[in-house]
């Protein structure tokens, strides 16, 4: 990208799992100095904690994880409701660990069928709701990014003060 002229590269995460490569990834881009920024989002959504949900006269009593909603209006031919309760996406926690201790076994630990919440209260209107939530939400990260005139600064500053790193202030 950045040979194409990007100077301002955005990586939106959709769906759980990259949380912590991505933002790995970003500080990864530090090593050697260029002239673009990365920048990683992540919606609340993505890993599974869904936005409150209320365009109805009704509330939803389960969480049903949003990727499944927005599939139903991106790709309705992908969607088998009929399968959705075939398998359980009930949390399991079969890990116990203090706060803070992180394994790369985190998400089969809870979700051995890698399968959250409850597919089969899915619906259209569900989908369209979170689609038009994320992509105002995305739109909203595009024009800070534009916006910014502080990242490319501050990385140069960063790449300048590498080059000395003995010459910090203590």
């Amino acid at each position: 990208m950045a040979r194409n002229g990007c100077r301002k590269i955005v990586i939106v995460n959709g769906h759980g799992g990259n949380e912590h490569l991505l933002p790995f990834f970003a500080q990864v881009q530090l090593q050697t100095p260029h002239d673009y920024v990365v920048y990683v989002y992540r919606w609340p959504g993505a890993t599974g904690a869904d936005r409150p949900y209320k365009p109805g006269p009704k509330e939803l009593p389960t969480p049903v994880k949003a990727r499944r909603r927005n599939t139903l209006v991106a790709a309705p031919g992908l969607v088998h409701m009929d399968r959705a309760q075939s398998e359980s996406g009930a949390d399991l926690g079969r890990l116990h660990l203090p706060e803070g201790v992180y394994t790369g076994i985190w998400w089969y630990a809870s979700f051995p069928n890698h399968y959250s919440g409850d597919g089969s209260l899915a619906t259209r209107e569900l989908g369209e709701y979170d689609t038009k939530v994320e992509v105002g939400a995305i739109a909203e990260v595009i024009r800070a990014v534009k916006a910014d005139s502080e990242g490319a600064k501050l990385q140069q500053q960063f790449y300048e003060d590498a080059k000395h790193p003995l010459n910090t202030k203590q």
